[in-house]
């Protein structure tokens, strides 16, 4: 037998595999019991699917609405006529910074690479404690934010953001280089202590510089954005979740009774733990990595999930946070998601962020010919260049004014 053909047998081979597989392994998704609860052939409430939010509801309330906890329709009609004006708006002179990184953030119609949901009826996720806001930091916190603050805004002095009193360098001031600048973080960096926009602080000596996000690290639990497709079987729940730019992760939730791994376990993502109390999934999550980030949250993160399918399209996620070295109490936030079209979703997803991530490469080469400019003296003062976390239209909104986000 030619080696042709036992190729093409094994690819053959192959391709009836994952048929059958994509065929067998999907529990379906109308088998229902009494009382017309969606299960699996083996009994379990039916959590399968793709799904995702279908409305844009901010995390925390909006200091404007205080104690409302829903809008009125024709605040929401108001509401997304407003954010298409702003994110399908033109650049011109009046929102752009001239030889700033806002010029560059505003220089395009936002509307063209950017996508906008329609606004929901509740005006945070957040839905304990009542005023739909994050908990106060404990002092231990506030501190350390404090000292990750004082050393953005240090590298930052020598910038036009400084020089101009733009948003990201609200607190600090101008003035010449810092000698900060030649020293490390006084904290392992994962987003940016101030401003907003790419990056972490003003600065490109290495990948560490330039935060999670960029790092193609960003993507974390408890996640309330993006879709996440799950899968069941007897004894264990699967989720993909498709995040960010190529960010995507896997997770798989063993429905189990055993305790979690032991406490020098550490792990990007926390060791889940399922189990099912009635129709909902409840899971403990713990273990979490020093490295890991949630709002400011690492190691010391606890998350109690419960996953409970409403009707045949709605699957009700609510989590509620933990960290007592964070916030001064939990909190819990609430979202449902809704059923995405399983034809019309057939592709795949994998990450992808870290195979194609040339950005990173550029941002430190082009930080290293900066240097090398400056030292021949063809070219500024790299400290005088906003290189992280300058502010301008992070998707599509300004950091201030008539084109700030109007529901933030």
């Amino acid at each position: 037998m030619s080696r042709r053909l036992l190729q093409a047998l094994g690819v053959a081979a192959v391709l009836i595999a994952v048929v059958l597989l994509l065929k067998f392994a999907r529990a379906p998704v109308d088998a229902r019991a009494a009382g017309g609860a969606l299960k699996t052939p083996w009994g379990e409430p039916d959590l399968q699917g793709i799904w995702t939010r279908d409305s844009d509801e901010p995390l925390q309330r909006p200091a404007r609405y205080k104690d409302r906890a829903v809008l009125t329709d024709e605040e929401r009609t108001e509401l997304n006529k407003k954010i298409a004006e702003i994110v399908g708006r033109e650049a011109d002179e009046s929102r752009r910074a001239r030889k700033t990184e806002q010029d560059v953030g505003g220089a395009y119609n936002a509307a063209v690479f950017t996508s906008h949901l329609q606004v929901g009826r509740r005006t945070s996720m957040i839905v304990d404690p009542s005023d739909g806001r994050i908990p106060p930091l404990t002092p231990q916190e506030q501190k350390k934010r404090s000292e990750l603050r004082e050393y953005a805004l240090a590298l930052l002095q020598a910038t036009a953001e400084c020089k101009n009193r733009l948003p990201a360098c609200a607190g600090g001031k101008y003035g010449p280089p810092s000698p900060r600048r030649a020293e490390p973080p006084p904290y392992y960096l994962m987003d940016a202590p101030i401003g907003s926009g790419g990056g972490a602080i003003s600065r490109s000596d290495g990948p560490e510089d330039r935060g999670h996000s960029e790092r193609c690290m960003s993507a974390a639990l408890p996640d309330f954005g993006g879709f996440r497709r799950i899968v069941q079987s007897r004894k264990q729940v699967a989720i993909f979740y498709d995040v960010g730019q190529g960010q995507g992760w896997q997770r798989v939730i063993p429905i189990t009774t055993t305790s979690h791994v032991p406490a020098s376990v550490r792990l990007w993502w926390g060791d889940s733990r399922g189990r099912w109390e009635g129709k909902t999934l409840v899971v403990d999550v713990t273990n979490f990595s020093p490295k890991s980030n949630f709002q400011g949250a690492h190691e010391n993160l606890h998350l109690v999930e419960r996953w409970t399918r409403l009707d045949a399209g709605t699957l009700q996620y609510t989590v509620t946070i933990a960290d007592p070295t964070v916030w001064t109490k939990p909190w819990t936030v609430t979202l449902d998601l809704k059923k995405q079209s399983d034809e019309a979703n057939r592709i795949y997803s994998e990450p992808r962020c870290h195979e194609g991530n040339y950005g990173m490469t550029a941002l430190l080469a082009g930080a290293r010919s900066t240097e090398r400019a400056f030292a021949e003296r063809r070219g500024p003062d790299p400290a005088t260049l906003c290189l992280g976390a300058c502010g301008g239209f992070a998707g599509g909104f300004a950091d201030e004014g008539d084109d700030a986000n109007p529901l933030r």
